[in-house]
């Protein structure tokens, strides 16, 4: 038996890795499933539901998971050119576009409002295959990590779970964005290189070559694992700690439209976080797929403390609605396409009896 104590403490303490080392007191008789090897599904509730159209793990799941992917991340980041257009102006130019809504001002009386959907089609490419990996991987990462530790220290090691999968998936996404994002800045940014993706992408190779649209994925990487990592462990936190406190009723209890709303405002809570985190590295990527021959650390000393952080609140709303709207049409895509939704993870029974809760 436990202290009461260190009961508390792993009811309570959302975040942190536990503290202390479990052991069965008495060694529970070895089940026929157990003489067989550990089991092969180890989330919380992953076993397939009544009503659900494929099994949670399966290669259609996760097929599906990175189809939700590619429609959440493609057609949010593309609705949302015209602000984040303004967004890299500031960042790379911030004495001429001093403010959000002097930089909306200004793109419109130079190009029109044609001019603010600047680098449209990189982006729903981009982002697009983004989507696809960083959704699709999480779920395969997640489940291939949890498999691996059990279904116990799943349970108790759920973010830090969250936020290697989330990295992991992020790693890859990037790689795939990477293209996109340099020529999608450049368009946005230089007057005159390039006024769509046809044009831009052979000049940036005839220049620079291959190169040129992989120089920004470290940046990438520095700006979207932290954000990916926050987004995901931030999110399904935030999602089980509103179902505990604030949603009146369970989550099996509440309907389809409750459960996406929960969804909604958890996603818009992680996306403030994310842009707060990121932003510093999205100012050198911006900066850094503008001017050629550039390196990141130098973009770094050029912008300084102060100028890392031009653009936050542009980011912060882009980033905020990003979020909470990815989220909404994932979830979305799996309850139109009735795939698994595991809820919230509760502690298993095994680990309640080592721990001497009692219902």
């Amino acid at each position: 038996m436990y202290p009461n104590a260190l009961t508390q403490l792993a009811r309570a303490n959302p975040f942190s890795a536990p503290l202390f080392t479990l052991r069965q007191v008495e060694e529970a008789a070895r089940s026929p499933a157990a003489e067989h090897g550990p089991s092969k599904r180890t989330l919380a509730a992953a076993a397939v539901a009544e009503g659900d159209s494929c099994e949670f793990g399966s290669s259609r799941y996760f097929i599906m998971c990175g189809i939700g992917g590619i429609l959440s991340c493609g057609t949010t980041h593309t609705a949302v050119v015209p602000l984040d257009l303004v967004k890299c102006r500031l960042q790379v130019d911030p004495d001429k576009y001093k403010s959000i809504f002097k930089g909306f001002s200004i793109t419109i009386k130079e190009d029109g409002m044609r001019g603010l959907a600047k680098g449209w089609a990189p982006t729903f490419i981009g982002y697009s295959m983004q989507g696809l990996c960083k959704f699709g991987f999480y779920e395969v990462f997640k489940t291939t990590y949890s498999d691996m530790i059990g279904e116990e220290n799943t349970y108790l090691w759920r973010t830090s779970l969250y936020l290697a999968a989330s990295a992991s998936a992020e790693f890859f996404a990037d790689i795939a964005l990477a293209p996109m994002e340099a020529c999608k800045v450049r368009i946005q940014t230089q007057p005159g290189y390039a006024n769509n993706l046809r044009q831009c992408a052979p000049k940036m190779f005839a220049e620079e070559g291959l190169w040129a649209f992989y120089k920004g994925v470290v940046p990438l990487w520095m700006r979207q694992i932290p954000y990916t990592m926050m987004k995901f462990a931030c999110f399904e936190r935030t999602v089980e700690l509103l179902y505990k406190n604030v949603v009146p009723k369970p989550r099996a209890e509440c309907s389809k439209g409750e459960q996406l709303v929960v969804t909604f405002v958890a996603g818009y809570i992680a996306g403030v976080f994310c842009a707060i985190v990121s932003h510093p590295a999205d100012s050198v990527v911006s900066v850094l797929n503008k001017e050629s021959g550039s390196t990141a650390l130098g973009v770094l000393k050029k912008l300084g403390p102060k100028g890392v952080w031009k653009g936050l609140v542009a980011r912060i709303i882009m980033i905020g609605t990003l979020t909470a709207l990815q989220w909404f049409i994932y979830d979305s895509v799996k309850v139109y396409f009735r795939l698994p939704r595991p809820p919230p993870p509760e502690m298993p029974e095994s680990l309640k009896k080592k721990l001497g809760i009692t219902e």
